[in-house]
């Protein structure tokens, strides 16, 4: 007897406690979503009847969303919901397609089906979808060795406080940032034809008035390029060479020089000595 009064204050204590979290959670999503008052009264209700609140309120079920770090190749949304569709009732579901530079070059290498890199699951309550991350995550996808996926593992994470909304608004952040670059691509291609054509005019208007002075017998000046030709390797190791000569050169003038005022105080000193030596 007193083992089960144990086990039915811990239920209750367990309950109490993932009933506090939810209307935790619920407070926090009427909060993104601006209605604090709807919060506060539900808040009250639930005072009044002295009941834990659950994930359905008002006959609505919260619904919750795990995230899918991991899709293997060929596997498709109807696999997906077959596969998640025996734990709960699910929801909207979205698949990441991958880039488009890998899916071109699968193309050419002949593949034409397109993968998904990541994905979302909505379940329609929050805690089938917590119960789904906690227990499948890290575990075979196929229950049976023949069965499809069975090799793979699946990779979950329950998404805490997030919507459906925050995934809208990703994707069409992803899409406006994809159209203005395609639009700036676009509109640096057109300048750059519209320069070459401009250019390719501005020749063959040069070209006309060229040949009509010819005609006219009137002196054309031909045109000439102003630049410098890149130097060689040889010729930048010989000029370097002439300069080390040159460096050489100087510094033999410098020492014969010197030489030669040391050998005229030599010979002014002898004469020096020898006419002291004489008197």
């Amino acid at each position: 007897m007193e083992r089960r009064e144990e086990v039915e204050e811990e239920r209750k204590a367990t309950a109490q406690r993932e009933e506090e979290e939810e209307e935790e959670e619920e407070e926090g999503a009427a909060a993104d979503r601006g209605d604090d008052e709807d919060a506060a009264g539900m808040k009250k209700k639930t005072k009044q009847k002295g009941v834990g609140i659950t994930s359905c309120s008002d006959g609505k079920c919260v619904p919750g969303i795990i995230y899918l770090g991991h899709i293997p190749p060929r596997l498709r949304p109807k696999h997906l919901r077959n596969l998640l569709s025996v734990y709960g009732e699910i929801g909207r579901i979205f698949l990441q397609p991958e880039d488009r530079q890998v899916r071109m070059r699968k193309r050419k290498s002949g593949l034409r089906r397109c993968d998904f890199t990541e994905g979302w699951v909505e379940f329609r309550d929050k805690r089938v979808a917590k119960r789904v991350a906690a227990s499948l995550h890290n575990t075979p996808m196929g229950t049976r060795k023949r069965q499809r996926f069975s090799s793979d593992l699946w990779c979950i994470k329950y998404l805490h406080r997030f919507q459906w909304t925050h995934l809208s608004e990703r994707l069409a952040y992803e899409q406006t940032v994809l159209q203005q670059r395609l639009r700036t691509e676009v509109s640096q291609a057109k300048r750059e034809t519209n320069f070459y054509l401009n250019s390719v005019e501005k020749s063959a208007h040069l070209e006309n008035l060229r040949r009509k002075r010819q005609r006219d017998g009137e002196q054309v000046d031909e045109k000439t390029w102003d630049f410098t030709q890149r130097q060689t390797e040889e010729e930048i190791q010989m000029k370097k060479k002439k300069k080390k000569d040159l460096v050489a050169e100087k510094h033999l003038k410098k020492a014969r020089l010197i030489q030669q005022k040391s050998q005229s105080n030599v010979s002014l000193l002898t004469k020096i000595f020898n006419a002291n030596q004489s008197e």
